[in-house]
C-alpha cells in the first residue's frame, strides 16, 4: 500500500509509465495493475525507476491477461530485458500473487 501523497510525488514517473504503456498498447486493466505495483514498490535510491516501471508493466500485463514479452516491454521502456527478468517475480510476490513457474 502507498500513501496518497506518493501518487502526486511520482506524477512524472507515472506519466512515463503511461507513455510506455501507450507504446505497448496495453489495456486499462494492465495499466492500472502496473500503476499499483509501481506505487506500492517505489524504488530505493539505488534502484532504477525506469527498471521498476518496466517490471511493473510486464507484471501488470500478466495480471490482466494482456501479456507482452519481456523483450517488447524492455524495448518500449528503454531498459535491459535482464532488468525486468530480475524484478517481475518479486513484484508479484510482494503484491500477494504467486508468479508462474516458467
Amino acid at each position: 500500500m502507498y500513501r496518497a501523497g506518493t501518487e502526486r510525488a511520482e506524477e512524472a514517473n507515472l506519466a512515463a509509465l503511461e507513455q510506455v504503456a501507450d507504446r505497448l498498447e496495453l489495456d486499462s486493466q494492465a495499466r492500472s495493475a502496473a500503476r499499483e505495483l509501481y506505487l506500492s514498490q517505489l524504488p530505493a535510491p539505488d534502484r532504477s525507476k525506469p527498471g521498476l516501471r518496466a517490471a511493473s508493466l510486464y507484471a501488470g500485463s500478466l495480471i490482466a491477461g494482456d501479456q507482452r514479452s519481456q523483450t517488447a516491454v524492455a524495448d518500449a521502456g528503454d531498459v535491459a530485458r535482464l532488468t525486468i527478468q530480475q524484478q517481475w517475480r518479486e513484484l508479484l510476490r510482494d503484491a500477494g500473487f504467486e508468479p508462474p513457474s516458467w
